[in-house]
C-alpha cells in the first residue's frame, strides 16, 4: 500500500502492488485531486480522516483478492458477490444427482432399508458424493416400487370386495330361502289377489327395481315409502333372478310395507325374456372371449410397472361380472315387461330415496322417453364431469364416425321412463345392434357395462331433469359434500364402496343404514351390523 503526493500538491494517489494479479505492476486504487495549490490544515485533517475510514476497506479488498488467488476459487461474503460454501455445495450436489439420474443401478447393489442405515454405511465405507447419490436414487426407486405395489394390491382387494357377496347378505338369502320352503306365510301371494289390478293401474306410481340383493332392495323400498307423501299410491315391481327369488319373496311377504304394494317376480317368470328372444345377451354369456374377459385372470395383460393405480382400478371396474348379468340389461326391455304401464320410475338397488318423488310423474318429458340427470355439469367436478369420450373409444373408426366425443351423457339409476312413447321408437333394436357390434370388435368400442350402448340407443330421446333429483358418486367419491347429500332427493352409491360393504365410506354409510332394522331376527341371526 503506497501514498503519493504530486509535486504540485494538487493530487494524492493511493496505490497497491499485487504480484499475483497484476505481475508486479503498480495499480492505482484511488486518486484525490485538490482544488487549490494552497489549502488549510483543516482541509488536510478532513482528507486524513476520510483516508482513515477508507483504508480498512481497501485492505480487506486486497486481502480477499490475494486469498482468491491462493485458493483458486471465489471467497468472501455474499454482499461482495461471493458464493457461500453451502450454496456451492448444494449446486455441486444437484449436478451429481443430475448425472446419476439416468445411470443404471447395478443388479447386485446393496440398498439400505432406512435413512439411518444409509448414514451408517456412509461412515463405514467412506462413500464419495457420486456413490451416495446413486445409492439414494436406488432407495427412492425401491420405495416407489413398494408403494406402487401396495396401492395396486389395495385396488385389487377393493375389486374383490366389491364383486363378492358379503357373508351376512349371503346368510340372509339362505335363511329366507329356507323360510320360503318351510313357512306358508313366506309364500303368500305378492300382492294379495284383491290388489292384483293395481299392478296395471296407471293412476298409481309404479317403481321398477331389478336386484339380487335382499337387504339393498329392502332399503330402497323402505326409504321410498317413508319419504313419500302418498305411500298408498306406490306400487313396487321388484325383479330378481331365479336363485334369489324365494329369498326376495320371503322378505317382502314377511315384512310388508303397507299401504304401498309390492310385487316380486323372477326373470324366469317373464316369457319375453326367453333366450331365443334376446340372442345378443345369449351371445354375451356364451362367447368364450367375453366370458374370459369378465371371469378370467383379472391382471392378464396389465403391465404393473407402467399403469397407475387409478388406471388399474378403471380396468378392473370394466371386468365386473355384473356387466353380463341379465338383471343389468333388464331396463332395455321395460316396455315388453310391463305392457300395460305408461310411465314408470326405474331405480338401481344402490340408491336411497330421501324425498317424495311423486312430482316426477308431473314432469312433462315433451315426447321424450327418458327423464334423467346429465353428468357433464354440476357442483361436483369429479363426479359430474363425464362426456362421451369418457365412455367410448374414439380411436375406433365406427365410434368416431357415429358419435361426438363432447356430447353430454346422462345417468342410469334413477330414470323416469315414458313407456308409451318408448314403444314408438327403435331404442331396443339400436341397443342390440351396438352391443353386437362391440362383441364383433372384441370389446374395442367400450368396456364399461350397459350404459354406453344405452347412451347410443337413447340419443334424441332424453329429457334432462334437475340434478337435485339424483346425486351420484357416493360409492367412489370419498370427499362428497355431506350437506349436498342431505338435500338430494335420491342419493346413489354407484361405484365400488357400497354402503353394505366394509369398504363403504364411514361418513356416507349412515344415510343408508338408517333404513335397516338391525333388530330384525333374520338380520341379527346373520350378524349384520351397521359397522
Amino acid at each position: 500500500m503506497q501514498l503519493h503526493l504530486s509535486p504540485s500538491m494538487r493530487s494524492i494517489t493511493i496505490s497497491s502492488s499485487s504480484g499475483s494479479g497484476n505481475n508486479g505492476k503498480v495499480a492505482g486504487l484511488m486518486k484525490i485531486k485538490v482544488a487549490a495549490r494552497h489549502f488549510s490544515y483543516g482541509t488536510l485533517f478532513q482528507i486524513i480522516l476520510l483516508l482513515a475510514i477508507l483504508l480498512p476497506f481497501v485492505f480487506i479488498l486486497t486481502a480477499v483478492g490475494t486469498l482468491e488467488g491462493c485458493l483458486n476459487r471465489p471467497w468472501g461474503p455474499s454482499f461482495l458477490g461471493r458464493t457461500v460454501d453451502s450454496e456451492r455445495l448444494v449446486r455441486d450436489f444437484y449436478m451429481i444427482l443430475n448425472d446419476v439420474g439416468g445411470a443404471a443401478i447395478p443388479y447386485d447393489f446393496e440398498i439400505p432399508d432406512s435413512f439411518n442405515q444409509l448414514v451408517t454405511d456412509m461412515k463405514n465405507n467412506n462413500y464419495d458424493a457420486k456413490t451416495f447419490a446413486l445409492i439414494l436414487r436406488a432407495m427412492m426407486v425401491k420405495f416407489e416400487r413398494e408403494v406402487r405395489t401396495s396401492k395396486l394390491a389395495e385396488v385389487m382387494n377393493k375389486h374383490f370386495a366389491a364383486t363378492s357377496i358379503p357373508k351376512g347378505i349371503h346368510c340372509l338369502s339362505l335363511l329366507l330361502t329356507d323360510e320360503y320352503s318351510s313357512n306358508a306365510h313366506a309364500r303368500k301371494p305378492l300382492p294379495p289377489p284383491e290388489l292384483l289390478p293395481l299392478l296395471a293401474d296407471n293412476s298409481y306410481h309404479h317403481y321398477i327395481l331389478p336386484t339380487d340383493n335382499v337387504l339393498a332392495a329392502s332399503v330402497v323400498v323402505c326409504s321410498a315409502v317413508q319419504s313419500s307423501k302418498i305411500p298408498e299410491r306406490m306400487v313396487f315391481h321388484v325383479i330378481t333372478d331365479k336363485k334369489t327369488y324365494a329369498a326376495m319373496h320371503s322378505w317382502f311377504a314377511l315384512h310388508p310395507v303397507s299401504p304401498a304394494v309390492v310385487e316380486v317376480k323372477g326373470i324366469h317368470q317373464f316369457d319375453c325374456l326367453a333366450k331365443e328372444n334376446i340372442p345378443v345377451l345369449d351371445a354375451l354369456e356364451k362367447q368364450e372371449g367375453i366370458r374370459y374377459h369378465y371371469h378370467g385372470n383379472q391382471i392378464t395383460g396389465v403391465n404393473l410397472d407402467d399403469i397407475t393405480p387409478r388406471m388399474f382400478a378403471s380396468k378392473l371396474l370394466t371386468k365386473s361380472p355384473k356387466y353380463i348379468s341379465l338383471l343389468n340389461h333388464l331396463r332395455i326391455y321395460l316396455p315388453e315387461l310391463f305392457p300395460d304401464l305408461d310411465k314408470v320410475l326405474f331405480l338401481d338397488d344402490d340408491v336411497v330415496i330421501q324425498r317424495d318423488l311423486s312430482e316426477l310423474w308431473e314432469i312433462d318429458l315433451g315426447g321424450k322417453v327418458n327423464g334423467a340427470v346429465e353428468t357433464c355439469r354440476g357442483d361436483d367436478s369429479w363426479v359430474m364431469s363425464k362426456w362421451f369420450k369418457y365412455y367410448f373409444n374414439f380411436s375406433n373408426p365406427r365410434i368416431a364416425e357415429a358419435l361426438d366425443p363432447d356430447e353430454c351423457p346422462w345417468a342410469y339409476g334413477m330414470n323416469i321412463f315414458d313407456l308409451h312413447a318408448w314403444r314408438n321408437t327403435d331404442i331396443k333394436e339400436t341397443y342390440h345392434y351396438w352391443v353386437n357390434e362391440n362383441l364383433k370388435s372384441n370389446l374395442s368400442m367400450w368396456k364399461l357395462g350397459t350404459l354406453p350402448p344405452a347412451l347410443i340407443a337413447f340419443r334424441g330421446h332424453v329429457r334432462p331433469i334437475d340434478p337435485s333429483w339424483h346425486m351420484l358418486g357416493l360409492g367412489y367419491q370419498n370427499n362428497t359434500n355431506v350437506e349436498n347429500v342431505k338435500r338430494a332427493a335420491v342419493i346413489h352409491y354407484n361405484g365400488q364402496a357400497k354402503p353394505w360393504l366394509q369398504i363403504g365410506f364411514e361418513h356416507l354409510r349412515p344415510f343408508w343404514t338408517k333404513y335397516v332394522n338391525y333388530s330384525n331376527e333374520f338380520i341379527r341371526h346373520c350378524h349384520i351390523s351397521d359397522s
